[in-house]
């Protein structure tokens, strides 16, 4: 797959936004803003900023005086996060490679990043780049799901497509899961040069207000639905509906009820 994994582009961006963002990120954002917020910053960048929910929750927590700059490498994502954004609010917006940051050295005292790192190609390389930018004293904040066993949405999508096509199962909702030990995270942290490692697992039951929404945004709100529609033969609303009629099952019918779980990690580049 690649770097196909993380190419959320086209009309990814909408149907990521309104099927999945309302469901399993939201709240998650609104945690991890409150962190970054704990860390008193004055100098925010955020990586893998997508259509920005954390964005969003960090400017609505953090003061006004912090400056917050918000990249992606995927720019209909960042179009997508604009809309949610007045003009003239104090945010900037900018396409950027996780592994590639075009900032100077020391130029943020907080780097934060919402289930991004599951897609960095070389997270060894990225922690890299996020200690070059950070100040000294600075912090990196991000978090990342758990396994299938402790996020069952991610394994009912994966289960499902894989059954429609069961010669060439699709892989990406294997990418997204990726990082549930967090014994490698912490060691490449290290490597970095970062200390004061804390990783915090985060355990929360969501409500599925809709389910044929959600299930919309589990076939086409993410690379998956390339795979989806290269392997062709299969209509994706087909999918939608097996996932819908899954999702019931397993937490009732509208409004449903299920558990997620993450990890929060939180370094410290010493000063």
């Amino acid at each position: 797959m690649g770097s196909e994994v993380a190419r959320f582009v086209g009309n990814i961006p909408e149907h990521y936004d309104q099927g999945l963002g309302p469901v399993i990120f939201v709240d998650a954002a609104v945690d991890l803003a409150r962190r970054v917020e704990s860390c008193n910053p004055a100098l925010v960048l955020e990586i893998a900023a997508g259509t920005g929910i954390l964005t969003r929750r960090l400017r609505d927590i953090l003061p006004a005086s912090v400056r917050l700059t918000a990249t992606d490498l995927n720019a209909p994502m960042l179009e997508r996060a604009q809309l949610k954004f007045r003009p003239g609010e104090p945010v900037e917006f900018q396409t950027a490679d996780a592994m590639v940051l075009p900032f100077r050295d020391e130029s943020f005292d907080a780097v934060v990043c919402q289930f991004g790192v599951m897609f960095f190609p070389d997270k060894d390389r990225c922690n890299r780049e996020v200690f070059r930018v950070l100040e000294p004293g600075g912090h990196y904040l991000f978090n990342v799901w758990g396994s299938h066993d402790d996020n069952p949405y991610g394994r009912i999508a994966h289960d499902i497509v894989g059954s429609f096509f069961p010669d060439d199962p699709p892989q990406f909702y294997l990418v997204p899961f990726s990082c549930h030990d967090a014994e490698p995270i912490r060691a490449s942290l290290s490597a970095a040069g970062f200390t004061d490692i804390e990783v915090t697992e985060v355990s929360r039951q969501v409500t599925i207000p809709n389910a044929h929404a959600f299930a919309d945004g589990l076939i086409y709100g993410n690379p998956a639905i390339a795979e989806i529609r290269a392997r062709g033969g299969v209509d994706p609303d087909r999918l939608v509906e097996a996932t819908t009629e899954m999702l019931h099952r397993k937490f009732g019918p509208d409004p449903g009820h299920m558990p997620v779980k993450s990890l929060v990690f939180q370094a410290q580049k010493p000063g």
